[in-house]
């Protein structure tokens, strides 16, 4: 520790007192804790502009009464047994019983996790990428080349849509591998934070906003922060059931589309491009804007992907949202939204009330890999494995099936997981398995109305760990299912 906090009372002792008492009182405080280093005779003579003679006589005082102790070479630490240890015990557990705020908590989130899915021995989450297979020694350089010449301009407060070589990276992109073009791009800390950004910006207290009957509850979540209520919109096994969706717009004012037409979570069905015209010239229609989730494009396995909702857009009613989380890792925070020009800038506008300046560094980075190749390569790495851990999880459940088991599923043709049908009861499953170190989600985790709730689906993804693990995983998975 180079520096230690401390003030010196206007009291008659000698000054070295005065040290060795302010000292105490910040261990009594647990502003230094037991153990820790203090800081040298030098630098505290220097910070109080006291002599360093005096400090080291405060020390001294200190070390007799057993609240320091001093090695040789090795400074000055803290006692690891103070002689109030039991008191300032005692004083904690009267703050912690008592005297704290209360506080008034207008708005709360009950959707995290008490333990985290990756904490377990076996993580059948859906929408986990194998963070091992990413290239970090490749990404360190370019990480390097981005610190070694920055763009200094950039890095000043300005421009909040993005680093602009990112955005052109991105836009290249989007329009050679998604066919979107004619959007305006900006960036985001992920595709939560866009979904938060746009409700605020488009939607009021008590504005209908339809959603598919089985979805993903953090959207939901910003949805309904922005006082949003959701309108469920039935689903079949061809996916969204698109003259239910024109029955709601008849029956309600809906003021947005929020849905995951091509890889629909949970269910990971596809939906079609007869379904996909027919909701947008509803969409049209009655003038309602869609939100277009494609959080794992890249990841389609049987044939190539149909373009996004985006791609084919007319009106400039859809907003197209995509994420590196996927591609990259959970914690790179990095997404995009693709919007129509006429509102990038209020989005932009709002995004500069949480945060004024985008990560630049990191788009940076980002960018330069991007234009090398190498992002295209990792995609093209990350696609082929996850497609033979898909096809071993097919194998190891079909082999299921042939021992009798009664499950059902339809194998996708893209994305990261699996939804099956174990025709029993689900959430009993999911909890038997998490006793067992495996973590899935059962149905009723994904369900707007819990009264729809049949209780008989599980989603098992499989891109998160090697194919040794799926194996073992579900090998010990199997005797819940019989």
């Amino acid at each position: 520790m180079k520096t230690l906090n401390i003030s010196l009372e206007n009291t008659q002792l000698a000054l070295y007192l005065k040290i060795a008492e302010a000292i105490r009182d910040a261990i009594k405080d647990g502003a230094v804790m037991p153990a820790e280093k203090l800081p040298s005779t030098r630098t505290l003579a220097e910070q109080l502009s006291v002599n360093r003679h005096t400090v080291m006589a405060a020390y001294n005082e200190l070390i007799a009464q057993g609240w320091v102790e001093t090695k040789q070479r090795q400074g000055y630490t803290v006692s690891l047994t103070l002689p109030i240890y039991s008191s300032l015990a005692n004083k904690a557990k009267q703050i912690r019983q008592g005297n704290k705020h209360s506080w008034r908590v207008i708005k709360q989130n009950q959707g995290s996790l008490t333990r985290p899915a990756h904490d377990y021995s076996f993580n059948f989450a859906g929408g986990n990428p194998d963070i091992d297979l990413f290239p970090f020694n490749e990404f360190r350089g370019f990480i390097n080349e981005a610190l070694n010449r920055p763009s200094i301009k950039e890095l000043n407060y300005g421009e909040n849509s993005g680093f602009k070589p990112f955005i052109k990276e991105v836009g290249t992109y989007l329009r050679r591998v998604r066919s979107i073009i004619d959007k305006e791009i900006i960036v985001v800390n992920g595709t939560q934070e866009a979904l938060y950004i746009l409700s605020q910006v488009l939607l009021k207290s008590g504005d209908k906003v339809a959603v598919e009957n089985l979805g993903y509850r953090p959207a939901w979540a910003a949805l309904k922060n922005a006082g949003a209520e959701l309108v469920g919109i039935k689903q079949t096994e061809e996916g969204i059931d698109v003259g239910d969706f024109e029955l709601l717009i008849k029956q309600e004012k809906i003021r947005l589309l929020y849905l995951t037409p091509l890889h629909q979570y949970p269910t990971t069905i596809t939906l079609s491009v007869a379904k996909r015209v027919q909701l947008y010239r509803l969409a049209q229609q009655y003038n309602i804007p869609i939100i277009e989730d494609d959080y794992d494009h890249e990841f389609h396995y049987s044939s190539q992907p149909l373009p996004p909702m985006a791609a084919n857009d007319p009106s400039g009613l859809v907003i197209y949202l995509s994420s590196f989380s996927k591609i990259m890792f959970p914690g790179i925070r990095l997404g995009i939204i693709a919007v129509d020009k006429s509102l990038a800038q209020h989005i932009v506008s709002y995004r500069t009330l949480i945060n004024h300046k985008a990560n630049v560094l990191l788009q940076d980075a980002v960018a330069r890999w991007m234009k090398d190749g190498g992002f295209e390569r990792h995609l093209r790495k990350s696609t082929r494995q996850y497609q033979k851990r898909r096809e071993c999880m097919v194998d190891i459940l079909n082999s299921f099936v042939d021992d009798g088991l009664n499950i059902q599923f339809t194998i996708p043709k893209g994305g990261m997981a699996l939804w099956v049908n174990v025709n029993k009861n689900a959430q009993e499953i999911a909890d038997s398995a998490k006793s067992k170190g495996i973590f899935l989600l059962a149905e009723n985790a994904f369900h707007l109305t819990p009264k729809n709730n049949e209780n008989k689906f599980i989603r098992l993804g499989f891109a998160g760990q090697s194919e040794e693990k799926i194996k073992q995983g579900l090998l010990m998975l199997k005797p819940l299912l019989a």
